[in-house]
């Protein structure tokens, strides 16, 4: 921090320490800034600094840090060479007035000068933006680059504009220059810790605007490149080199320095260390943050001592050994056999080997849905504080940024209930120091490098063992035989023990031989072990068959749930019963292990035990409608549920009038921020159950269900799912020949296809949609596919098309008395005039759309009207109006965590500031519109992001990088076919270049 201003270290907080002839004095609430505007406070009260020339003289003396300046300096730093004749009596007068301000004592005079003594710890702004910025170097130095980030943050938060601005003379204007240079450099320092922790794409937000308003400084155009080539753009990372050295040519006439050039180089070889972070050789490699995912160990863990032994061994080797590669041990089994348990305590035993973390998954791989390896990277790389914007896309790019967050590490990653090898291969680290363990069924001969280890059943006296663990061991020595007859009906497996045991526990009055003659039925013995999955059912029957009837009802009712989980209350419609007594059944279920806590309030079964109890359902639950009317229950509490959360969203929509009636009630919610909380939380959830409700008598209300949770596709949050099971929902209708309920399954399908840039599927499946509609019926679908359709025809350039389909919806959404509905559709018709030139149209249009939205208190789709009035202002350059409105709309879309809405509202804001010869600020939207688009939105929005960057990048002299954007932008539309290509190729001529 070379160069910084130096201020005394002081000793009390918020106070002014002066010492004169009669002694010390003590000023409490005396604070001064010279970050921006000179200023002074007494408490919170603001002080009269006086002129420009008076505030001059206060800040020359605060900057002198206590020491004392003689008139003639003073004179010096306020005029110059070219101070007037009374400057002597001018700078008297200065001081009288600031000594009538400040406190006694504060400002002195002593040999011929004057002093401001010096201020107390945060009394002075600069002395507060140091210490901090002390304290970030410590913190980096020690590993530490979280705190450091925050604390370089805090002390640039400090800043408030331009140092001493509006202060005149030429000791003022050279400590500017100082503070600049000071501030350019705490950021750089942030900005290269934001890379060192993974956090590429926001950073290239921040250097796009920093470059472009400091075109000279190369610091900041490496960490760009840096920054670029992390987040994938090797391209604009190499153009950014071009725009710098052109410019340093044109400017000052020299080449970059050294190390930009070696940048260049390492990025055209692709240099495998660029990937990752760079940490200072002084700096340990110590991970801002350090998961600690590993579940609980059991506390009665028994037996296995030869393989805790094996493996414990071969996970300390790899944290040990140097240059050693990654060490994979993977653990298999039959179901219940302990694998989980006994990997949990392996390696939480392990767990000082590996100080930077452990990452945990279950992988779900003996279920119908197995996790998918890039959503668990996803999660991954969240866990190790890469932040979201950060995380790319695709299976291979997130394995390698995994790889490289990981390198240096010493992480241990457990990976439960493993599918196949295939599974697993992208979420080994891969490096050394680093190890992976994994539990699955099946045994992964094809896990190159594993080291394999079979689980078998325990021996009697382990199995004996952990049964006296559970039971006690006074009610076991007193029933030694009958506790050995116990475990071999258990065939030695530990859940099955496990079930058994806690069931004895629970009931105090039976003895062991009474457990012992309820196991003694040949055919709940577990002689054959080797029959896989029959003796894992076999194992289940033991619990089960020891529930009292209400238990066995909700085991069986609660395992034909498709979903990952279910919350209480779902339970509780599930079963058809109060939530307190859903919870005493749940809870006892958990008690005997045949259900878990995943959370407070959520529940769900092992991937088998489900099975299994969906097998028991089948044969137990008599009669057969039984399982139909839980089924029909659930179905009905989303439903209710999400058209409840529909209604807050977006009140006076006729939608909710027009869905199948719930007979099971919902959920209310006090505000839109639980009833949001709610759907997001429950989408996964929701969805499957969507997708299980084909039956014919449950088919409309899914369809219903989905339409009212058509957030999930429009905050882009769960698009590709969303669009997924509508086309599933719409296949069953089909079947089923129900026109209704496949016009509205069509309808959500094609909200989703177009909101994901799809719009020739989107509308086809529209067009289909309405074709349905009329011939059921039906008016809703028949508005919101006409409405879809307009805004499809806007974006395909369909404009008399797009004008007709809009008119319809207004006449459609009227006659079904939804405001709401017609308010949606003048604003997309706003839009097709706006496409073909009728201005004053559809800034009317807009307008009316978003005052009627207002009128009923509708936030949300009244930031869509706000988004739509924005763009008619900023076509009619009324840029500030078109702003506010836009600006607005961001708030609210961002409160209601819709990210695509988000994204594509900053692109509008780029747009604007283009339109208003803006560029820095379009540059700096656009990135982030780039960034918030990533996943959502489609290839076409992206597209258009890209190329409003590229002009925005052109305006501020990166031609060379908006070249980069303008020919990613051109190749997806050229994939696309659409007219959007030409223009891109336009401003890909020599002549537009330039």
């Amino acid at each position: 921090m070379d160069g910084v201003p130096r201020v005394p270290e002081q000793r009390r907080t918020g106070s002014v320490t002066t010492a004169g002839a009669g002694g010390g004095v003590e000023s409490e609430g005396l604070r001064f800034s010279v970050l921006g505007p000179v200023r002074a406070w007494r408490g919170r009260e603001a002080l009269n600094t006086g002129s420009p020339q008076q505030r001059a003289l206060l800040a020359a003396l605060l900057l002198r840090e206590g020491r004392t300046a003689t008139a003639a300096e003073l004179i010096d730093a306020l005029w110059g060479t070219e101070s007037p004749s009374q400057a002597l009596a001018a700078l008297r007068t200065y001081a009288s007035r600031l000594r009538k301000v400040l406190d006694p004592g504060v400002l002195v005079s002593e040999s011929g000068g004057y002093a401001v003594r010096s201020p107390g710890d945060g009394a002075l702004d600069l002395a507060l933006a140091q210490e901090l910025a002390a304290q970030a170097e410590k913190a980096r130095a020690a590993g530490d680059l979280g705190q450091a980030r925050e604390a370089l943050n805090r002390a640039l938060d400090l800043w408030d504009g331009e140092p001493l601005a509006g202060v005149p003379g030429p000791y003022a204007e050279g400590q500017r220059a100082r503070l600049e240079e000071w501030r350019l450099g705490l950021l750089e320092s942030r900005l290269d810790m934001d890379l060192e922790q993974g956090c590429h794409a926001e950073a290239v937000s921040e250097l796009t605007a920093l470059t472009a308003a400091h075109p000279l400084r190369e610091r900041l155009r490496e960490l760009l490149m840096l920054a670029l080539y992390r987040s994938g753009r090797q391209a604009e990372a190499l153009a950014v080199y071009a725009d710098t050295r052109r410019l340093l040519a044109e400017e000052l006439g020299v080449d970059p320095r050294p190390g930009l050039r070696e940048l260049q180089q390492r990025i055209l070889q692709a240099d495998p260390a660029l990937a990752e972070p760079s940490a200072p050789a002084a700096e340990p490699a110590v991970a801002r943050v350090r998961p600690a995912q590993l579940p609980a160990s059991v506390p009665d863990f028994t037996g296995r001592s030869a393989c805790v032994s094996e493996l414990s061994e071969v996970l300390s080797s790899a944290s040990e050994a140097e240059g050693r590669v990654m060490a994979v041990s993977a653990l298999a089994g039959i179901g219940g056999v302990g694998k989980t348990t006994l990997a949990v305590h392996v390696a939480h035993r392990a767990r000082p080997a590996f100080p930077d973390g452990q990452l945990y998954v279950d992988l779900q791989g003996a279920g119908p849905r197995p996790a998918e390896p890039e959503t668990v990277l996803g999660s991954f790389l969240r866990a190790l504080g890469t932040a979201d914007s950060a995380i790319p896309d695709s299976l291979e790019e997130r394995a390698a940024l995994y790889r490289s967050v990981l390198d240096g590490r010493r992480v241990l990653v457990l990976l439960d209930n493993a599918k196949d090898a295939a599974q697993v291969r992208p979420l080994l680290p891969g490096t050394e120091g680093c190890a992976a363990l994994v539990t699955s069924r099946v045994r992964m001969l094809d896990l190159a490098g594993a080291h394999l280890v079979d689980l078998d059943v325990m021996s009697p006296e382990e199995a004996l063992a952990l049964f006296t663990k559970i039971v006690g061991e006074e009610r076991v020595a007193a029933e030694r035989e009958a506790a050995l007859d116990v475990v071999a009906a258990c065939g030695f497996l530990p859940l099955a023990i496990r079930i058994a045991a806690s069931r004895l526990a629970a009931r105090r009055t039976w003895t062991v031989s009474v457990l012992a003659a309820k196991l003694a039925d040949e055919r709940r013995r577990l002689d054959e072990l080797q029959a896989g999955d029959l003796a894992v059912k076999a194992t289940f029957e033991l619990g089960y068959g020891q529930l009292e009837p209400p238990q066995a009802r909700a085991f069986r009712l609660l395992g034909l749930a498709d979903g990952p989980d279910i919350s209480l209350t779902a339970a509780a419609a599930v079963l058809d019963l109060p939530p307190e007594d859903t919870e005493d059944l749940l809870e006892s279920l958990v008690d005997t292990s045949l259900l878990e806590s995943a959370a407070p309030g959520r529940y769900r079964f092992h991937d088998l035990v489900r099975l299994y109890a969906r097998a028991c359902a089948e044969r137990d639950e008599q009669p057969p409608s039984e399982r139909e009317a839980a089924m029909s229950r659930l179905l009905d509490f989303y439903l209710a549920t999400a058209a409840g959360v529909y209604a807050i969203e977006r009140p006076g929509d006729r939608l909710v009038d027009h869905l199948e009636v719930a007979e099971y009630p919902g959920l209310t919610f006090e505000n839109r921020r639980r009833a949001q909380d709610w759907l997001y939380g429950e989408a996964i959830c929701l969805l499957a159950c969507v997708r299980q409700s084909t039956a014919p008598h449950l088919l409309r209300r899914a369809v219903d269900l989905l339409w009212a949770a058509i957030d999930l596709t429009e905050s882009g949050a769960n698009s590709r799912e969303y669009v997924d099971t509508g086309a599933s929902i719409r296949t069953a209708a089909q079947a089923a020949g129900d026109q209704r309920a496949e016009a509205r399954a069509l309808v959500t399908v094609a909200n989703g296809l177009h909101l994901t840039g799809r719009f020739q599927p989107a509308a086809e499946e529209a067009t289909e949609a309405l074709r349905l509609a009329d011939a059921a019926g039906d008016p809703l679908p028949q508005c919101w596919a006409s409405n879809m359709l307009g805004i499809i025809a806007l974006y395909q350039g369909h404009f008399e098309d797009g004008e007709k389909h809009l008119t319809r919806a207004i006449d459609s959404f009227r006659s079904c008395g939804d405001r709401p509905g017609e308010a949606s559709a003048l604003c997309n018709l706003s839009r097709i005039r706006l496409a073909m030139g009728q201005t004053a149209s559809a800034v009317s249009l807009a307008q009316q759309g978003t005052d009627m939205y207002d009128d009923m208190g509708h936030a949300l789709k009244g930031a869509n009207g706000r988004y739509a009035l924005g763009l008619a202002l900023t076509q009619c350059a009324q840029y500030e109006h078109a702003a506010e409105r836009l600006e607005e709309a961001l708030s609210v879309f961002r409160d209601s965590r819709m990210r695509l809405w988000e994204g594509m509202t900053l692109f509008r804001l780029a747009e604007l500031d283009l339109a208003a010869d803006r560029p820095a600020p379009a540059a700096t939207n656009a990135e982030t519109a780039l960034a918030l688009l990533r996943g959502v939105g489609g290839d076409w929005r992206r597209g258009n992001a890209l190329t409003v960057l590229g002009r925005a990048l052109s305006g501020i002299g990166q031609s060379g990088r908006a070249h980069v954007c303008w020919q990613e932008a051109l190749e997806i539309f050229e994939v696309l076919k659409v007219p959007e290509a030409d223009e891109v190729r336009a401003l890909l001529t020599p002549r537009a270049i330039a």
